[in-house]
């Protein structure tokens, strides 16, 4: 009974691969939402729906979002322009397809179980989000500060690094 999460775990390992290996970053990012969607089912696949809930709204919703913005934004001439025609043939979208094609199966195959007992494939009960945030806020609040200052720190790097001078020529903003 742990194939969901076998399958899952296969769909997030080569999606990651691709990522990586992938010149294309439009075709990158497509495999990375492929990878974050197989996390998510994961997630359920251990009696986690709400990271899984979480890992879909913020990570691939919202954050994937804001990639694929800021690789549109880059505007890179011509040859992006003659790089999106060849993004509409199929086999651009044959591997991205076929993962999701895979992540659908075990999904419906999970929403037609009894997934309400606790005999799920892996975990032992449902987590939901009353005991993550008492988790997050009683033995983890020292971790979630640790997080939080990195993550300011980060921010403030990424305003600095990206922020321009303005030139010499009188080229004011």
């Amino acid at each position: 009974m742990m194939w969901p999460f076998y399958l899952m775990a296969l769909v997030a390992i080569i999606s990651t691969i691709r990522v990586v290996t992938n010149t294309n970053p439009v075709h990158a990012l497509l495999s990375l939402i492929v990878s974050l969607l197989a996390v998510a089912g994961i997630f359920l696949t251990i009696g986690a729906p709400f990271a899984a809930a979480l890992e879909v709204i913020v990570y691939a919703g919202a954050i994937m979002v804001l990639f694929v913005f800021v690789v549109m934004m880059l505007n890179l001439g011509q040859h992006t322009v003659d790089q999106e025609r060849k993004w509409l043939r199929s086999d651009a979208w044959a591997f991205p397809a076929l993962m999701s094609f895979l992540l659908g199966l075990v999904l419906v195959w999970m929403l037609g179980s009894d997934y309400t007992t606790t005999t799920h494939v892996l975990g032992s009960e449902i987590v939901g989000p009353k005991a993550v945030g008492q988790a997050l806020f009683t033995h983890y609040l020292l971790l979630v500060e640790v997080a939080a200052m990195l993550l300011l720190a980060a921010l403030v790097a990424a305003f600095h690094l990206g922020k321009r001078e303005p030139s010499a020529e009188g080229d004011k903003e």
